[in-house]
């Protein structure tokens, strides 16, 4: 078969019918584009789906490149194409976290260093957010002006609200940011058309940083800087309630994940 624009469109089409929320079908059409990118527009067969199966595994965590499986399944579904499905990483339910895994708070260091000797302000700062405030990507979009003008800012996610404090220093040197790049209103990191920049984009800017950065590719991604904030968090304050409310989880046993480690 071959994946064609018109075609996405009408996947798309189908799940509006379904009723499915905006984020999942961002994230369908998100991992499908990604997808036909990749084959170039060409013919594909179930090798192909393999091929690129192993591609991204070398890229992404297993849960992620298992999410974007999943996204392309749906997509196959959709074309009657059943046969096209391949399946999914086996994973092996942890109740810790893998140390090897984790960025340091060197690693990270080294990281923002990379960006600054990039002249990417905008990942450099972007990443200090998320490591300081253990906001997930999804939620960058409430770090407004006018949140860090009043030092907060109140996430709204699947039906919840939680108020984050932003660090008084962060608040300082993003209210800089924003003067500079003549952002005076709404989201503070966003593309050039002003849409918040997206969880692929992000992924992106920051595997460019590995090499210079002398951080192993599979540590860096966005949510990981959450991780980092968590431990550090914990180790400092040892509250798991207080963290799991900053963190905007439902249950403790969640947080406790990111508070252990292999050994």
């Amino acid at each position: 078969m071959k994946i064609t624009e018109n075609l996405i469109w009408k996947f798309q089409k189908h799940l509006i019918n379904e009723e499915k929320s905006n984020a999942t079908i961002d994230k369908y059409l998100r991992d499908v584009r990604t997808f036909f990118l990749w084959t170039k527009g060409e013919e594909i067969d179930k090798q192909r789906v393999l091929a690129y199966k192993k591609h991204i595994s070398e890229g992404f965590m297993p849960s992620s490149v298992n999410s974007i499986i999943s996204s392309i399944n749906s997509f196959f579904d959709f074309c009657n194409q059943p046969d096209m499905k391949v399946k999914i990483l086996k994973i092996q339910k942890q109740i810790f976290r893998q140390k090897d895994k984790e960025l340091t708070v060197e690693e990270y260091r080294r990281l923002l260093l990379a960006a600054k000797k990039r002249n990417n302000r905008k990942l450099y700062y972007l990443m200090q957010t998320i490591c300081s405030c253990g906001i997930r990507v999804s939620e960058l979009k409430f770090i407004t002006v006018q949140a860090l003008k009043e030092r907060q800012t109140v996430i709204k996610c699947k039906g919840k609200m939680r108020l984050v404090m932003i660090p008084d220093k962060l608040c300082r040197v993003l209210l800089g940011y924003t003067k500079q790049e003549g952002i005076y209103c709404g989201s503070v990191f966003v593309t050039k058309s002003g849409k918040p920049l997206d969880r692929s984009a992000i992924w992106k800017m920051m595997k460019t940083l590995c090499e210079s950065a002398g951080v192993e590719r599979g540590k860096v991604f966005p949510h990981n800087l959450r991780h980092l904030f968590a431990r550090t968090f914990y180790s400092l304050e040892k509250d798991i309630v207080r963290l799991a409310d900053i963190l905007g989880h439902s249950s403790i046993n969640t947080t406790r994940i990111y508070t252990m480690e292999a050994v």
